[in-house]
């Protein structure tokens, strides 16, 4: 299975997802990313897909995405950059389960950071307003 980049950038994005390396980036989760940088709106239409943007953003160091797509009431006032040598290596989603507007994802990424591997599970909330899918919050497994 085919990786992402791992010179992209928001600037130089890549060729394949970094959620979904079959699929290719502008297929999958870019349009997402430019639109939100185009009109100001999220265009996620699942708690899925927008959790599924949000990894390619962590991946791609979009940290305007990640803020914008975290609900006001939990959101950070700023990100801090990655770890230097932090690669991420992979994103399985384990559940959806959509509830009118809210959501859980349950997930599991992976990453390796000084050669050392690691293993994020969360079971996140999402909520919907204005049309729009918000992260809330995560609860780690």
């Amino acid at each position: 299975m085919p990786r992402p980049q791992t010179t992209a950038s928001a600037n130089n994005p890549p060729m394949f997802c970094p959620c979904t390396p079959s699929r290719s980036y502008d297929a999958c989760c870019g349009p997402h990313h430019q639109a939100l940088a185009q009109t100001g709106r999220l265009t996620a239409p699942s708690a899925e897909v927008l959790m599924r943007s949000r990894y390619s953003a962590f991946v791609l160091e979009l940290r305007d995405y990640l803020l914008a797509s975290w609900h006001p009431s939990t959101r950070p006032a700023q990100l801090e950059a990655p770890e230097p040598g932090l690669k991420w290596l992979g994103l399985e989603v384990k559940a959806h389960q959509p509830a009118g507007e809210r959501a859980t994802v349950a997930f599991v990424a992976r990453s390796k950071l000084g050669g050392r591997a690691h293993r994020l599970a969360e079971t996140s909330r999402f909520v919907r307003e204005d049309g729009q899918w918000f992260y809330l919050d995560g609860d780690l497994a």
